[in-house]
């Protein structure tokens, strides 16, 4: 028995007209900030307040970067912007490694540990991989003795 395997999902379909139901939502919604703005506001500021609900609506509707809807690329610089970031960054001043007469390297300058960032030594991770391997297995005999 022969199946039809669908094709051309990613597209979606045009429920208005030629536009999507994104779009078609995108489009309403702006005309109705505009007619919003234009019953209660001067021409002059309906017109102002108008031009980037329209440019908005229209990007969001219609502009694509890379490949991807504006709506994804907004929401990617909103959480850039909201959610905290770590930098880390390590100065070596001079050169770090100089070569001596004999071969042998220069002294490592000593390192300055940074603020607000715990020291993991060897001895401490080893310890945290071993509760980590403690506890999974503990977890897992207690899951199947359910």
């Amino acid at each position: 028995m022969e199946y039809q395997v669908p094709q051309f999902i990613d597209v979606e379909d045009r429920i208005v007209g030629p536009l999507t139901l994104k779009q078609f939502i995108y489009v309403a919604g702006a005309g109705g900030f505009c007619a919003i703005f234009f019953v209660y506001l001067p021409i002059v500021l309906a017109l102002l307040f108008s031009i980037p609900v329209v440019a908005l609506a229209g990007a969001l509707a219609f502009y694509k970067m890379n490949g991807k809807p504006f709506v994804e690329i907004l929401e990617a610089g909103f959480n850039y912007y909201t959610r905290a970031r770590l930098f880390l960054w390590k100065h070596e001043e001079g050169e770090a490694k100089k070569e001596g007469a004999g071969g042998a390297t220069a002294a490592m300058p000593q390192e300055q540990p940074t603020r607000g960032t715990p020291k993991l030594t060897r001895g401490k991770l080893s310890e945290l991989a071993w509760s980590l391997d403690v506890k999974s297995t503990q977890d897992t005999s207690d899951n199947t003795n359910l």
